[in-house]
């Protein structure tokens, strides 16, 4: 992390911190890489799959229906590895999530595998 950045937490629909966001970079609790978000709030894994979008929670949020049909997009260069605060400011009031709308960090995690793991990472030759 560069002095004078912010890294801004994300959190989870029960208040926990399960990431953060280094713009465009996202990293989870250990600061692996996991993610990015694109200028349209639009959040892929490290292995360029539609995973949801940022709202204002923040949370990564997603519809039950949607990111089927949205193309692969090619991850940016992989970033430095960053130190995580120890601790992070409270969640601040989040509103009840609407019907078809799942939290990704804490529903399915698994979304957002560092770059070394996931079921969706092409296999090696």
């Amino acid at each position: 992390m560069t002095a004078g950045k912010r890294l801004i937490p994300i959190y989870t629909s029960r208040g926990d911190c399960d990431a953060f966001l280094d713009y465009p970079y996202l990293f989870n609790r250990q600061g692996e890489w996991i993610g990015w978000v694109t200028p349209e709030r639009q959040v892929y894994s490290v292995h360029g799959h539609y995973v949801g979008y940022l709202s204002d929670g923040p949370r990564i949020l997603r519809k039950q229906s949607s990111g089927y049909l949205k193309p692969r997009r090619t991850p940016p260069p992989a970033p430095q590895r960053i130190s995580p605060p120890a601790m992070t400011p409270l969640a601040p009031m989040m509103p009840e999530l609407p019907m078809g709308v799942f939290d990704v960090l804490l529903d399915y995690p698994e979304m957002l595998p560092a770059i070394d793991f996931g079921d969706l990472k092409e296999d090696m030759d």
